[in-house]
């Protein structure tokens, strides 16, 4: 190393960069599992599918481990921090006790791991007092969709990525809590005269929060109360109809396509919200049934990006069945029907929903649900 860096320092820097955490396994020629901890795994390559990682020349578990024929990247899980640690240790004793299953060519896929990838040496190069060790893929798997182990300034963690089930005493979301309170009763009186779920949601950032809520439909409410929803295009609209245009940029935004054809298709929706001071979504219950099960494998992988571009897309899906005319003589699947509340001081935006609605409902009788939730709004401003 040059002379004029220190090395404890460069090592430090450096570990402010958090690293995935995976565990590199073989087979050798006598049968027995070989492996070594590696906070260096890296992809390098689509075509042809090439991954690398970097182990110090001193290795003495990658002097063992490069005598194999093939190796398996394991990608930990943020819950196999124990399993890191007894890996990492020395010794040919390191593999007892621990589960694993051989892949196509015999490497130890390990239990739990998020997914493992088997590669054959590619090439193996010097790079100063470590070795650049490429693997040419050539099987793979995704095991468990959870978070992964990181390895940041000398320790393991993982993602705090946001729940859609509200935690924590968020003062807005206490305030809009409480607020509901005071309108319980006719939130309760809408659900049992129409038959269907009421609920009172409010804007906390980019979610909208359900922080009360009747259910008397014979269909049940998918979500708990607290459940957060995320502001997608075209879904949060009613809470932008009276936004400034830097909030309604941001709204934009946040849709998987940000170009201008599909900005003015949001933009229409917006407009027809703000026209009419209500905001519907028509689809059958089947289409929101496969909407719903996004949403709970992204609360259950705890908002996984992947999971997180599946929800954003199947929202953004749905924009064409936001918000249509309503034609007399007209029959309506109607998911879900939104009515903002009026502003009031100290609280964030708040609006309310209906679910659960009749199939195949006449427009008049949609019209009147509309009629029923702007009436209730209407008190919350008297």
């Amino acid at each position: 190393m040059s002379t004029d860096i220190d090395p404890g320092l460069f090592r430090e820097a450096l570990g402010h960069y958090p690293t995935g955490v995976a565990v590199v396994t073989a087979v050798l020629d006598d049968g027995t599992p070989a492996g070594m901890v590696v906070g260096t795994f890296s992809s390098v390559s689509l075509d042809p599918p090439l991954v690398a990682f970097f182990p110090m020349k001193g290795s003495s578990s990658f002097a063992i481990l490069r005598t194999a024929k093939n190796f398996c990247i394991n990608v930990l899980a943020s819950d196999q921090e124990p399993l890191c640690r007894k890996l990492a240790t020395g010794g040919s004793a390191k593999f007892d006790g621990v589960g694993w299953r051989p892949a196509p060519m015999g490497s130890p896929i390990l239990d739990g791991a998020v997914t493992w990838i088997e590669c054959t040496f590619e090439e193996t190069r010097e790079a100063g007092d470590h070795y650049i060790v490429l693997g040419r893929v050539q099987e793979f798997a995704l095991e468990r969709s959870t978070l992964p182990l990181l390895f940041f300034q000398g320790g393991y963690g993982r993602f705090s990525p946001g729940s859609f089930v509200a935690a924590g005493p968020d003062p807005e979301l206490i305030q809009a809590a409480q607020f509901a309170q005071t309108i319980r009763s006719e939130v309760e009186r809408l659900s049992t005269e129409f038959g269907v779920n009421c609920s009172v949601l409010a804007r906390v950032r980019w979610d909208a929060v359900q922080v009360l809520a009747a259910n008397n439909s014979p269909h049940a409410e998918p979500f708990p109360l607290g459940h957060r929803q995320p502001l997608v295009p075209p879904f949060g609209a009613i809470f932008l109809a009276d936004a400034g245009e830097s909030d309604v940029d941001e709204w934009m935004r946040r849709a998987p396509d940000n170009t201008p054809e599909r900005r003015a298709l949001n933009q229409a929706v917006l407009d027809k919200v703000k026209e009419r001071g209500y905001s519907l979504l028509t689809v059958r219950p089947e289409v929101m049934q496969q909407h719903d099960a996004l949403l709970a494998a992204f609360e259950e992988s705890e908002r996984l990006p992947r999971h997180e571009r599946a929800v954003r897309q199947a929202t953004s899906d749905l924009t064409e069945h936001f918000t249509p005319d309503l034609e007399p003589g007209q029959l309506y699947d109607i998911a879900t029907l939104v009515v903002l509340l009026p502003a009031m001081p100290g609280l964030p935006p708040m609006a309310l929903r209906m679910t659960g609605l009749p199939q195949d409902a006449p427009a008049d009788e949609v019209e009147s649900w509309i009629g029923a939730l702007k009436s209730v709004a209407a008190t919350v401003s008297a």
